[in-house]
């Protein structure tokens, strides 16, 4: 008797190929993230938090810009070239924030992707948030 995890044959390699490199077209995870911001060529993406700016303050992906999903519109984009990849983030698995920026950036006709674990991924990860003191003392 098979068990939950082989009731359903896995799919032929060629086809959890196909589906896997798809996946990796839309999704990268926090230590890439990590490792692309540490490299000292510097990151080829533009990392959105997309929470609010009090959630911001009180901690985010150090090199990140807080642009909250509902204010992405394409006067806000403007600094940026049509072709620059967004990577967004927000609070975690339990958060659709980031999800909701994708599909903004999408509509407005912007690659991007979405970091999968957001800030408590991050955390997860072991690594340091940056903080807003001015803003945490506020």
């Amino acid at each position: 008797m098979p068990t939950a995890v082989s009731q359903f044959p896995a799919a032929p390699a060629a086809a959890a190929l196909a589906h896997f490199e798809a996946l990796m077209a839309f999704e990268t995870d926090c230590s890439d993230v990590h490792h692309a911001l540490a490299d000292a060529a510097g990151a080829d993406f533009v990392l959105l938090d997309v929470r609010s700016p009090s959630l911001f303050a009180a901690g985010h992906v150090p090199g990140a810009v807080n642009l909250p999903h509902g204010k992405i519109i394409e006067r806000k984009l403007a600094e940026w070239p049509k072709d620059t990849l967004f990577v967004v983030y927000c609070a975690g698995p339990h958060c659709n924030g980031a999800c909701k920026a994708a599909i903004r950036l999408a509509r407005l006709g912007r690659p991007v992707k979405l970091m999968i674990g957001g800030v408590e991924g991050w955390k997860d990860e072991g690594f340091e948030l940056a903080v807003d003191e001015a803003a945490a003392v506020a």
